[in-house]
């Protein structure tokens, strides 16, 4: 085993941080959890935190977006380190191998505090280091996570430090997060400060929630209609009918229909279904859940009713959703032909041989991932 070479620290003053890797991390979850650290001892003059990004073997590791990151150690290394961030992103049910659990497990056991970034928390649930604890993941990961790990809290929150454990949802909200830990470690002024520094307009806070709530699109005119999709979100697996909907915030049904014509421009009852599909859609692909299983958890009857209104929606039985794309070649891709297509076209053979973009390996592989087209765009 070998040893990293010691950093010229205060062990009083400066915390050590190790950042482990995971296959196919976010590259910005990274960054926005790093960038933090190495501002406070810029604005501090002085070595307030160090830290070591860590792979299994040492090796380089993918980043979603097809960037590679060479770490400074492998697990084999001795650290001596203060907090371990797991680093996650797509598909950390595959990222996850067992010498992880085990690296993590043994960190736990020297009382190092833990935390993850993005789906990283997947990996510290896996190990059985977050039973109890209210954990924060990507909204894209509750579903599954709430499936296989029922003794972990989870949250909605942006982000979550509950006791000796940190988690994050990702994108910049290990940013948030980070700021908040050294705001309390050395005070408001030098978050503030990194704050500034970063043109980070504002800090959010633990009650700050994932995704954009619906009372930020419609504002705080309509406390009936945020009602009315509260209540529908709680309640996918067992359906309430919309005249017991409108009874719940005292409107009558016309009223409520107008309501959801003129804000979400749908009517509820579609509003509603595409609420159980989505959540459908997630177990589906992030999940072992049969469809007959995912079809009674959305509430639907039949699994013959859920197929037909799944295909309607998403344009795909809910089958194909869990086709193993992980095999097919990837191949360039010109729009309106095939690869098979291409490998016979003429002028596909003329042209020298390009390499392929990282940028177009990253869509190949996201189209087979369980956060591929998850946010439906407006056409």
């Amino acid at each position: 085993m070998t040893t990293a070479p010691e950093a010229s620290r205060t062990a009083a003053t400066s915390q050590a941080i190790g950042f482990l890797l995971l296959d196919n991390f976010t590259l910005i979850s990274l960054a926005s959890a790093i960038e933090p650290l190495r501002m406070a001892n810029q604005l501090a003059g002085r070595e307030l935190y160090s830290w070591y990004t860590i792979s299994l073997d040492g090796e380089a590791v993918k980043a979603s977006d097809g960037l590679c990151v060479t770490p400074d150690v492998g697990t084999q290394t001795a650290l001596t380190l203060d907090t371990v961030i797991v680093c996650g992103g797509v598909g950390p049910q595959r990222a996850v191998k067992r010498e992880h659990l085990s690296w993590l497990q043994a960190q736990a056991r020297l009382s190092r505090r833990l935390a993850a970034v993005c789906t990283g928390s997947w990996a510290l649930a896996k190990a059985g280091l977050l039973d109890g604890y209210e954990t924060s993941t990507h909204w894209e990961c509750l579903a599954a996570m709430q499936e296989a790990f029922p003794k972990v809290a989870l949250s909605t929150r942006l982000f979550s430090i509950d006791r000796d454990r940190a988690t994050s949802s990702g994108g910049t909200a290990p940013m948030d997060m980070m700021l908040t830990l050294i705001g309390r470690d050395h005070g408001r002024e030098l978050a503030a400060g990194i704050s500034e520094m970063f043109i980070y307009d504002r800090v959010r806070n633990e009650q700050d929630l994932q995704r954009v709530p619906l009372k930020h699109v419609l504002g705080t005119t309509q406390p009936k209609l945020l009602e009315i999709v509260a209540l529908m979100e709680s309640n996918l697996e067992e359906p309430i009918t919309l005249d017991e909907l409108a009874n719940y915030v005292d409107v009558s049904r016309r009223q409520l229909e107008r309501l959801f014509q003129k804000n979400l421009h749908c009517s509820p009852s579609r509003y509603y279904l595409k609420l159980r599909l989505t959540r459908a859609r997630q177990l589906l692909k992030q999940t072992p859940m049969s469809i007959i299983e995912v079809a009674s958890a959305c509430g639907f009857v039949s699994t013959p009713h859920f197929s037909k209104c799944y295909r309607e929606y998403f344009g795909i039985p809910p089958r194909d959703e869990r086709l193993d794309k992980s095999s097919v070649e990837m191949l360039p891709v010109t729009l309106g032909k095939e690869p098979a297509a291409l490998l016979q076209s003429a002028s596909y053979e003329q042209r020298p041989l390009e390499p392929l973009s990282a940028a177009m390996g990253a869509l190949a592989q996201a189209q087979g991932e369980p956060t591929y087209a998850s946010v439906r765009l407006k056409s």
